[in-house]
């Protein structure tokens, strides 16, 4: 059966993505308006009334603006951690108790045929989580909002047929930026947000472990632009050896409009 990745939108505006197999559909948080994801859904061809599950990363608006609006009109459960409900439930709006689902972000849980194992991240949010998919032998995740990449986080993601991970800044940009001093310490922070070094670092470790096929995401407006994106992270791999295109394939998630879906598996 196969096993489907589609970042619908991904960067600091927003962030929605599809994950789905046969029977089974997801989305991994909601950072735009019910309206605005709905319509990339149904350009996908997937009903949103469709929906098994709205996972939830963690509490920053950017990851939550459409949740309750979706939840309410489609009857969709809510899954995320004990302190992300907490933190967000204020701004989301009631959820009916039948659709609040919370889970241990140290253990797997079953949405019908999808295996969901959550990951903690380093991220500046009450307790943010990554997840990671498993169904028929094939594995997705979804690597946000990292902070850093941690050991943990590789042993987490290693063995991904799909990954989207983090890339959202050039530091260059982001210093001589119009940014605050404050957010600009707090983006290049371990709790912050990769840079594209750092997302190319991490690619490199996980080829050695396997990894072929990736979409780099949450790309800043303010802070990146795609043509330099994908000079540093070539320029990093090549510097090992490794040839995109080659060796691995990597697309960058758009951050306005949803991306071309990744298929793994029959």
């Amino acid at each position: 059966m196969r096993m489907v990745l589609c970042p619908l939108f991904s960067g600091s505006s927003g962030n929605a993505v599809y994950v789905g197999t046969g029977r089974t559909g997801l989305l991994v948080d909601a950072g735009l308006s019910g309206r605005v994801i709905e319509q990339a859904l149904s350009a996908q061809g997937i009903n949103p009334a469709g929906l098994n599950g709205i996972l939830i990363t963690h509490e920053h608006i950017d990851h939550i603006k459409g949740v309750g609006v979706l939840s309410r009109r489609h009857d969709i459960p809510v899954y995320a951690n004990e302190k992300t409900w907490q933190a967000m439930q204020d701004k989301i709006g009631p959820v009916p108790l039948r659709n609040q689902r919370v889970f241990d972000s140290g253990g797997d849980f079953f949405i019908r045929d999808i295996d969901v194992v959550p990951f903690p991240l380093a991220h500046d949010a009450s307790d943010p989580v990554g997840f990671c998919f498993y169904s028929r032998g094939k594995k997705a995740g979804v690597a946000t909002d990292l902070g850093h990449v941690s050991q943990a986080v590789l042993d987490a993601v290693t063995g991904c047929d799909i990954l989207l991970l983090e890339a959202n800044h050039d530091p260059d940009m982001l210093m001589h930026g119009r940014y605050s001093y404050e957010l600009k310490r707090r983006i290049r922070s371990r709790r912050g947000h990769l840079s594209n070094e750092d997302a190319a670092r991490a690619l490199i470790k996980l080829h050695a472990r396997g990894l072929r096929r990736a979409f780099l995401g949450h790309m800043s407006a303010e802070n990146n632009m795609v043509e330099l994106l994908e000079q540093t992270v070539r320029s990093v791999l090549a510097e090992e050896g490794i040839r995109v295109g080659r060796d691995i394939e990597i697309a960058v998630a758009h951050r306005d409009r949803a991306s071309v879906p990744v298929v793994v598996g029959e």
